[in-house]
């Protein structure tokens, strides 16, 4: 059977962007800076995601392309012996990620319509957090959602890896990054918004602690959509001519920007209306429309939004569900187009105790979490440093003369940063990641 192969490096760099870029980016990145200390957060951001998720990013384009093959099927042909658990602890992973990340993807959708309708108009935050409560508590309306976010997602990666995953992204990513343009040129020319803007661009190096560290490690390696595969099973259907390392940087460097400029959309607007940029989590649903409230037409900008966090959603999720599809197309030899359904309608079957965990089932804990805490504790906090760590181990040791043939591809293709990845590779990558996985536990 005959693989996808992507149209153009352009189209690769905006899937594998895409990919990168979700909710993590949008939703997550801004409070994680807030409640870090701001600029020197994202000083140790950057320098983390150039360096271990650069290595990571580059090290999982070298097997997907080495071998022209989904996680599992790629591991086992380079290597085999037990290699290729790690495949399958990656398809896993990105099954059940995407089971839990589209009820919060559903939410994105609910506030679009919300946003649109003018529901999203009270000032008082308060008001707004009840509301938003409401609706994660109701045991029909977020299943709805979820359902059709599920169909959205099916229905592009139905298509193939030219048809439907390049040419998405070609559409979505230039208007996720218009937007997000337009919204951080607005929140930096509201009254107020400069202290916000010194407080997120400005390092205060007294801030920098372990807890910075780790919690910068974190998001710079979970934010590129590293172990789980994703990255290998892209880099697959990459032509052999093209400069790996220099994907690579591109597509953190554009995950990185996504980011930092999220940070410009959000913290100056927080400072601007005095609201406290150490929020958490309800940042995004709760405070950031109290805030657009308070805007000329904050109604578009709340509706612009929205949108923008859904797209960034939908990215992420075809990327998930391509990995889980591509394992049976590879290794089953199964069609594209029923099994991608019939893996979309177990997917949310998966994510109704997930979604209800926050409802009528918000009682039912195990290890002292919901069921929608713990499917994310098990994939972020476990399978994906599992997964991160034997990745970096894997090319470090048992291919890199293999793996660095490829990243040349054969010579065509200068890299200059070979010996400093071949080390994050072995040693620093592996070790940090490690460090994820203890603080995790």
């Amino acid at each position: 059977m005959q693989r996808g192969n992507w149209g153009s490096r352009f189209g690769f760099i905006l899937a594998a962007t895409g990919s990168a870029v979700g909710l993590g980016n949008i939703w997550r990145f801004p409070y994680v800076a807030g409640e870090n200390g701001g600029g020197a957060f994202l000083l140790v951001y950057l320098a983390l995601v150039f360096t271990i998720g650069a290595s990571v990013m580059l090290s999982e384009f070298v097997i997907g392309r080495a071998a022209e093959r989904s996680p599992v099927s790629a591991l086992k042909k380079l290597k085999g012996g037990a290699w290729p658990v790690v495949g399958f602890i990656g398809v896993a992973a990105g099954f059940i990620i995407l089971s839990f990340y589209s009820i919060v993807a559903g939410w994105t959708l609910a506030y679009i319509v919300k946003a649109a309708t003018g529901a999203l108009t009270a000032l008082d935050p308060n008001i707004l957090a009840a509301s938003f409560e409401s609706f994660i508590s109701n045991p029909i309306q977020p299943l709805i959602y979820h359902g059709i976010f599920i169909a959205v997602t099916v229905g592009v990666v139905t298509a193939g890896v030219h048809r439907g995953i390049e040419r998405s992204c070609q559409l979505l990513l230039p208007l996720l990054f218009v937007i997000l343009i337009a919204l951080a040129v607005r929140s930096l020319t509201l009254p107020g918004a400069m202290e916000g803007l010194s407080f997120y661009l400005t390092p205060d190096f007294s801030r920098i602690n372990a807890d910075v560290v780790n919690s910068a490690l974190t998001q710079s390696f979970f934010s590129l959509s590293l172990g789980m595969g994703a990255m290998i099973t892209y880099g697959s259907y990459l032509s052999h001519k093209e400069n790996l390392p220099g994907a690579a940087l591109w597509v953190v460097f554009c995950d990185a920007m996504v980011a930092v400029t999220a940070g410009l959309v959000i913290i100056p607007a927080v400072f601007a209306f005095s609201f406290d940029p150490t929020e958490g989590p309800g940042l995004v649903f709760i405070t950031l429309p109290a805030i657009f409230g308070q805007m000329p037409i904050g109604f578009i900008f709340s509706l612009l939004f929205f949108v923008l966090l859904f797209i960034a959603a939908l990215t992420s999720a075809v990327s998930l569900l391509e990995v889980v599809t591509a394992y049976f197309v590879d290794e089953r030899g199964l069609r594209r187009k029923p099994v991608t359904i019939c893996i979309g309608f177990a997917i949310f079957l998966v994510g109704i105790p997930a979604s209800l965990s926050f409802g009528p089932w918000n009682g039912i804990t195990l290890f002292e979490m919901t069921i929608f805490d713990l499917m994310e504790y098990v994939a972020a906090n476990l399978m994906l440093p599992l997964g991160g760590i034997a990745i970096s181990l894997f090319v470090g040791w048992a291919i890199f003369p293999r793996a660095l043939e490829e990243a040349t591809s054969k010579g065509i293709h200068p890299f200059f940063w070979a010996r400093p990845w071949r080390f994050l590779c072995r040693y620093v990558a592996p070790l940090a990641i490690a460090w994820i996985l203890i603080a995790g536990l």
